[in-house]
């Protein structure tokens, strides 16, 4: 696979975590371009908010299911989908990031990356 081949496909891959995020009504939603941030291993993270655990969970099961359908593709890793407060979602070129409304703020992975590219997106 070439670069610009594996670009396109992380891309892609994050305008359908993107998807997922809007169809369970995820507030915030910001995709980030790493891929100009040094330091970096993915292409993008994707990032939203949600005001309770219900909804937080709602939200990663959609984007699995949305990244399934159109990749055949299951998260590398995930993680905190015990705690209610922040699900971290692993596809390698694509980092998702799904928060409680509080944490998001206290967090602040968007000021960390402050040299990348970011594009925000309105809910469904």
């Amino acid at each position: 696979m070439n670069k610009d081949t594996k670009k396109d496909l992380s891309g892609r891959l994050a305008e359908v975590v993107v998807h997922g995020m809007q169809e369970k009504k995820g507030n915030d939603i910001v995709r980030m371009d790493m891929r100009n941030v040094n330091a970096t291993l993915s292409d993008y993270f994707v990032i939203c908010h949600a005001d309770s655990a219900t909804q937080i969970n709602a939200i990663a099961k959609s984007i699995e299911e949305e990244v399934y359908k159109a990749f055949e593709q299951e998260p590398w890793r995930k993680e905190g989908h015990n705690n209610g407060e922040w699900i971290l979602l692993d596809f390698v070129d694509v980092v998702v990031h799904i928060f409680k409304t509080e944490k998001r703020s206290h967090y602040g992975i968007e000021d960390l990356w402050g040299d990348a590219q970011v594009e925000t997106y309105r809910s469904a």
